[in-house]
């Protein structure tokens, strides 16, 4: 398999939509502290400007560590927490949002999240809760996470504050097409995590003859999709070879005969399916 220098790809490379770079860190399940600073350093002077993280990751302080360590300037990196489902009443909202910044040692986040609409989530009280934290500069921008279609509109319909984002598990076994059309008609970017179902789409024939096609990586193949389906994909990786590997799936360019292969895939699997989903 050829490879390419992740360093040749320039950051300004990285196509962008709404503000959100099209693909990004994530950092779930990255939990041991100095090797998630390491990886959040290593992606970012690698050229990634977006990371994602969470309250729930337990990793908050480690994903500031990296941000401090990167050559980068904080300015020009988009980065991205979650409220969980415990904290979501409006006065824990406010509160728990002011201990993620001082976490991860900075003076706002360029999004915030609702994590789930489960647990202490109150559409109106939740999301007025953000809207303020908004109009206090705190955050640049309000989204959610896991929100169905309907959890979605009514979220629309109640915040003061734009919806900029739905951060839900997304990839080739899990193309979520109703939830991309829903997003479509209200201006709303969609996120994918686990965009590579957790190395399910490894394992897929499809993928892995059009990676032999296109000399990459099945890795890079599944990014590469989801930015053609508008997706802004958020793998998680540890390792510098990884972290490496995904970024540059920014250099594969998809035919239309590939997408349609991979959307002929006829396998659905749903890699993270906790009991307090809104679809169980």
């Amino acid at each position: 398999m050829a490879t390419h220098d992740a360093d040749t790809i320039a950051p300004e490379t990285c196509p962008t939509t709404s503000g959100i770079p099209m693909l990004g860190l994530g950092t779930w399940q990255n939990e041991d502290p100095e090797q998630c600073a390491e990886s959040v350093r290593t992606a970012l002077e690698m050229g990634y400007r977006h990371i994602d993280t969470a309250q729930i990751y337990d990793n908050e302080e480690a994903v500031g560590e990296g941000i401090a360590a990167a050559d980068v300037d904080r300015e020009d990196i988009f980065l991205a927490t979650k409220i969980w489902i415990s904290n979501l009443s409006h006065e824990d909202v406010l509160e728990t949002a002011r201990d993620s910044l001082d976490r991860l040692g900075v003076e706002y986040v360029d999004l915030l999240y609702v994590h789930w609409p489960a647990g202490e989530y109150d559409a109106e009280e939740t999301l007025s809760a953000l809207s303020e934290l908004y109009e206090e500069g705190l955050i640049e921008n309000v989204g959610v996470s896991n929100f169905q279609p309907e959890h979605l509109e009514e979220a629309v319909d109640v915040c003061d504050a734009p919806i900029v984002a739905n951060q839900v598990e997304l990839h080739p076994l899990l193309p979520q097409a109703e939830i991309r059309e829903t997003c479509t008609e209200h201006d709303i970017e969609v996120v994918g995590y686990s965009p590579l179902a957790r190395g399910r789409v490894f394992d897929q024939p499809e993928i892995q003859e059009i990676a032999a096609k296109h000399d990459a990586s099945e890795a890079q193949v599944s990014l590469a999709w989801a930015r053609e389906k508008g997706v802004i994909a958020i793998p998680k990786a540890t390792g510098e070879d990884h972290i490496g590997d995904n970024w540059e799936s920014l250099t594969v360019d998809l035919d239309p005969a590939d997408i349609d292969a991979i959307d002929a895939i006829d396998e659905t699997n749903r890699a993270v399916d906790p009991d307090f989903a809104p679809w169980n």
